[in-house]
């Protein structure tokens, strides 16, 4: 993953310079909290507000990066529940996957309690709490996502143990109509 991390850090440096509330989820936070496995994108969820969105431009420049246009970030920060973009390294084929916060009561907490990690001597980041991690790969393998969900959530607890609340995801578990599959992964 040493190279994954590398790449990742093309967006994670500008993000970090903005100083823009983030966290990293998806692949990247469940093999720092599991077993690691190479990605090719980078999944995080960023609080932005349309007065930022030419910082946003300055820092991921047009010679370097792939930013949507102004109508669809705006577009997409403008949905109640949190809208979604891609950012793409234009170098390396790279690509961020953006989720806005919005108003999603789960990211709210996320935010609240993600953790700072060194990923390696040379990159630090805010990763999304395990427990978050863990419900949104439930609900990507619910709705029809692949294997690797499974995979990665099994690691994740075994690597973790104690060091996540499992009360929290089994209630989450049940809000999301996953529950079955959640006692299955954690048998």
């Amino acid at each position: 993953m040493a190279d994954g991390i590398d790449l990742y850090a093309v967006f994670l440096g500008p993000l970090e310079s903005l100083g823009l509330e983030y966290f990293v989820t998806g692949s990247v936070a469940s093999s720092a909290y599991g077993e690691p496995r190479f990605t090719q994108d980078l999944d995080l969820v960023l609080s932005l507000s349309p007065n930022r969105t030419e910082d946003l431009r300055r820092v991921f420049p047009a010679a370097e990066f792939y930013v949507p246009p102004d109508a669809t970030l705006r577009e997409e920060l403008g949905r109640a529940s949190g809208g979604h973009f891609n950012l793409l390294h234009h170098e390396t084929g790279v690509r961020a996957d953006v989720y806005v916060l919005g108003r999603d009561p789960l990211h709210d907490w996320a935010m609240d309690n993600r953790r700072r990690v060194d990923l390696s001597s040379s990159l630090s980041t805010w990763l999304a709490p395990p427990e978050y991690v863990v419900v949104r790969k439930l609900a990507w393998r619910a709705e029809g996502g692949g294997e690797r969900h499974e995979s990665d959530i099994r690691s994740m607890l075994r690597s973790l143990g104690k060091d996540i609340d499992l009360d929290f995801v089994t209630d989450h578990a049940d809000r999301g109509g996953f529950r079955d599959l959640w006692d299955r992964l954690r048998s």
